[in-house]
């Protein structure tokens, strides 16, 4: 039994830094793939919005199959269809193809996200799903520094192109493990009707608690996306002018994450999600406005203290959804992570447009008004979690 909770935790945390090694990946090299293509900042962050309008679109339809075919193969189908378009998008000889690929990975990626969300909440159903998620959410952000890390300096050291050839082929690696590791599912029930798939969504969509949740996933991601792409062009420009893989090692604050994240599951347990989210958001809201500094250190501290709020937010929303979805579970994970990823891409493409007009204290001002638009919705609709869910 031992045996299985501890290769399960394993399982779950490596696909969760499979899945985020990629998605964010070009975000320290949008400057240098800006001058490459010689396009504006709007223009280029297309290759970040491109994944997370895959993610966005592919979503629903994965938590489908999952709830079908089961949670292990499609998580592992998945993370081999990352590996390969990922790989892929070495081919590309203009931005238009850049962001096709990108796209195709965004599209393999809620195959992983939704159903390692299902997978915990029924395999960790007699206790322990909190903790399993926030070490889920710790692997993404591993992931997520790692790619972001590794293109800055591979970029600056081989080209962009070679970046993405090792992530592809990390992400293959990992994809391996995954298959021999995670175990088998005890607590899953195929679903057999499509049609009783689109119903769920139907009914998750009339649950209140389950909207403001959605509402709440959409607004993190809107600023997350918004700081980490646009943050670049600013530390790119006089008086920091960064490069590559200096941009790239701005990502060590998610390391942060790692500390901060499993401690959380207990957190959020202690203080209730309600109480945690508006609190971690203010955190964070405080870290973007501390970007607005001189000294670079002080803007570095700002990115800390905003990703690692922003990382609890996610252990309690991506949480909360198994404890309002009293069925169904990986189609109400696969909407959540839908209106999440919506807001990665509506965040962005609307703060391009912003940056080309204010630059970056517009920008700011934008994310910090989205973030406590998220603590109000917590604080009005999980003021009481327990009524809400029985309703």
């Amino acid at each position: 039994m031992r045996q299985r909770v501890s290769s399960g935790i394993v399982s779950v945390a490596l696909a969760g830094v499979c899945a985020f090694l990629n998605l964010y990946a070009p975000q320290p090299v949008l400057p240098l793939l800006a001058g490459i293509f010689h396009v504006s900042a709007a223009r280029i962050s297309a290759t970040v919005s491109a994944s997370t309008i895959g993610v966005a679109a592919a979503a629903p339809f994965a938590g489908m199959i999952a709830d079908r075919f089961g949670r292990k193969t499609v998580i592992v189908a998945s993370l081999f269809g990352l590996a390969v378009s990922t790989a892929l998008t070495v081919t590309a000889s203009s931005l238009g193809a850049i962001v096709f690929w990108r796209f195709v990975t965004g599209v393999f990626t809620p195959g992983i996200i939704a159903s390692v969300l299902a997978y915990i909440a029924e395999e960790w159903a007699g206790g322990g799903a909190t903790k399993a998620n926030a070490i889920y959410v710790s692997g993404t952000v591993l992931g997520g520094f790692s790619g972001r890390m590794l293109t800055g300096v591979l970029a600056e050291r081989g080209g962009w192109e070679f970046a993405f050839l090792v992530l592809g082929l990390a992400t293959l690696a990992g994809a391996f493990v995954v298959l021999r590791w995670m175990p088998a599912e005890r607590n899953f029930r195929a679903q057999s009707s499509w049609r009783r798939g689109l119903s769920d969504f139907a009914g998750h969509l009339r649950n209140p608690t389950l909207i403001a949740t959605y509402a709440i996933g959409f607004s993190v991601l809107f600023s997350l996306v918004g700081t980490f792409t646009y943050i670049t062009f600013h530390l790119a420009a006089a008086p920091y002018r960064l490069g590559p893989a200096a941009q790239g090692m701005i990502f060590f604050v998610y390391l942060l994450g790692l500390v901060i994240t499993p401690l959380s599951g207990s957190w959020i347990q202690a203080l209730g999600h309600h109480r945690a989210l508006p609190l971690a958001l203010a955190f964070s809201a405080a870290g973007v406005l501390l970007t607005l500094s001189g000294p670079l250190w002080l803007v570095i501290a700002g990115l800390a203290l905003c990703s690692s709020g922003v990382f609890v937010c996610q252990a309690a929303a991506s949480s909360y959804v198994g404890l309002a979805a009293k069925s169904a579970r990986s189609a109400a994970a696969g909407l959540y992570v839908t209106f999440y990823y919506i807001g990665g891409s509506v965040g962005a493409a609307v703060l391009g447009l912003i940056w080309d007009a204010e630059r970056w204290p517009g920008c700011v001002a934008l994310i910090v008004a989205v973030q406590a638009f998220a603590a109000a919705v917590a604080l009005l609709f999980w003021k009481r979690p327990r009524a809400a869910i029985a309703g």
